[in-house]
């Protein structure tokens, strides 16, 4: 079971289904949510300044939408990459998707964080993948 789980998705139904399909599935202990890649660098940025012991306790996984407003999927993973990645390096990306669009599909090889690309909807059964990768 991961402990944190980060949801990164501008459709809160989306995020609605994967908190209560990770419950379910008991997949993770906690689900975090943002609606967009900048709203997701804040959370990054105010768990940096915690004391340690809070820090520590960041998001293993991150399910990322790609397509978002204000700052997309992968604007979001350029900077984390660049800006917290050393400071929460265990941190792990699976792409959701609603398309399998095989543009996104290559440039997702060249993050190395990025350990699956799935379509939306989640279900167990994906989870249940996930837990075996």
């Amino acid at each position: 079971m991961i402990k944190k789980l980060f949801c990164i998705d501008d459709d809160p139904t989306t995020l609605m289904l994967i908190k209560m399909v990770t419950e379910k599935a008991s997949f993770a202990k906690e689900v975090v949510t943002a609606s967009n890649g900048r709203e997701a660098l804040d959370y990054y940025q105010n768990l940096a300044a915690q004391p340690a012991e809070q820090k520590a306790n960041y998001p293993q996984l991150i399910f990322l939408d790609l397509n978002m407003p204000f700052m997309n999927g992968w604007e979001f993973l350029d900077e984390f990459v660049r800006d917290w990645y050393q400071l929460f390096p265990d941190t792990k990306v699976v792409i959701l998707s609603s398309s399998a669009n095989p543009v996104d599909k290559e440039k997702a090889k060249q993050y190395p964080i990025i350990i699956g690309y799935i379509s939306k909807p989640i279900t167990a059964d994906l989870l249940k993948m996930l837990v075996k990768k």
